[in-house]
């Protein structure tokens, strides 16, 4: 069996690859460098020319060709090695007839306990929102605490107003549900320490990427420092960078995105650094079914497993089933163990579509009352 055809293809600002094989088996990935699709179609173009006449059973080795076969590196390149690498697998997948979580030491669960992505403003919207959440079967949630307004406030009306929304939500859910708290990288180290305070009565399970992630070192400092648990890690991608992290700051939730972290072979390493720190994996996900699939399969066959991240604007609304032919099925606050062959999710790309609409513009950046460059998401 040898690698035929490579496509890549751009679909609702969504960057998906199709391998084909010349025994007509076909394998589907997805990349996760959400605000530049076209950079990552660029360099998987590239990879055409090595790829096309291989065996495509070689996963690891062709990780390494493609990781090493130009003198640079970065979120873009392990992007496009991400969309491959999980079509490779999926390839595997059926031609073993095998769901992939099989091939990647079996299964350690039954099923992947997932966290809801909860968007709201003000204390009243985020309880209503908990609540629902929590009637629908999730048994953990997710939301920013931070208002829009975060980048001109003082730092105790930043830290009240984030405690409000927390009180709201908490109080909402009870204890039988999970509050997690994305900072969407908004605060500086300066502000952190007041802000995790403030909130820390409340008992979340953990304060996800509270500053900007330029500094692996400022990462680990706060992870350190903070008398609460961090989460950091979807915009990394190499098992080098989570090392330092890990070596630094001790153990976190660390937070791999398979279609930016180099996809399942290279964040099935990550995981196992994380279990040598005894830290957990909360994969990021939030860009549709095919992703969905490729990090349930992770899930599934690693021991440090807490919750799946899940955005049921994402994987639920629109035309998933004619999109993607067979879509996982939530069930209440879970998601099944895939038993089909391979990834198990195709892409019927004149029905994909994606949470952003067509032509959005990534380039927004926020801006202070004064004009200055606020930090951004």
């Amino acid at each position: 069996m040898k690698i035929a055809q490579v496509e890549s293809i751009l679909a609702a600002d969504t960057h998906y690859v199709r391998i084909t094989t010349d025994d007509g088996t076909t394998g589907t990935g997805q990349s996760g460098a959400w605000a530049y699709p076209a950079a990552v179609h660029s360099v998987v173009t590239q990879f055409e020319q090595y790829l096309v006449g291989q065996d495509p059973l070689r996963i690891e080795h062709h990780w390494q060709h493609l990781y090493r076969m130009g003198p640079f590196r970065g979120s873009i390149l392990s992007a496009a090695i991400s969309a491959v690498d999980i079509a490779l697998w999926d390839i595997k997948g059926k031609h073993l007839q095998a769901p992939i979580w099989q091939l990647l030491g079996g299964r350690c669960r039954d099923r992947v306990r997932l966290y809801q992505i909860v968007v709201a403003e003000d204390p009243d919207a985020v309880a209503a929102a908990a609540r629902s959440a929590a009637e629908d079967g999730f048994t953990a949630i997710k939301f920013d605490p931070l208002p829009s307004t975060y980048k001109d406030m003082t730092l105790p009306r930043l830290a009240e107003s984030a405690a409000a929304m927390v009180a709201a939500a908490r109080e909402a859910v009870g204890l039988d549900v999970d509050i997690i708290l994305e900072l969407h990288r908004r605060l500086t180290p300066l502000q952190v320490p007041t802000v995790a305070a403030a909130v820390r009565p409340f008992r979340p399970l953990y304060i996800e990427d509270p500053i900007q992630i330029d500094s692996i070192s400022s990462q680990a400092e706060i992870a350190r420092r903070l008398d609460l648990a961090v989460a950091n890690g979807e915009r990394m991608h190499t098992i080098w960078e989570f090392r330092e992290l890990l070596t630094q700051g001790g153990a976190q939730y660390l937070r791999p995105d398979i279609g930016l972290a180099g996809g399942l072979t290279h964040c099935k390493k990550i995981a196992a650094v994380a279990e040598s720190y005894h830290a957990a994996v909360v994969t990021h996900n939030f860009l549709g079914p095919v992703l969905t699939a490729a990090s349930v399969h992770l899930d599934v066959s690693i021991p440090n497993f807490v919750v799946q991240e899940y955005y049921k604007k994402a994987d639920e609304e629109g035309p998933v089933d004619e999109a993607y032919p067979g879509a996982l099925k939530r069930q209440g606050g879970y998601l099944p163990v895939p038993e089909a062959p391979g990834l198990g999710v195709e892409v019927n790309e004149a029905k994909a579509w994606s949470i952003w609409p067509p032509g959005h513009d990534f380039t927004s950046t926020p801006l202070r009352t004064d004009g200055s460059i606020a930090f951004s998401v």
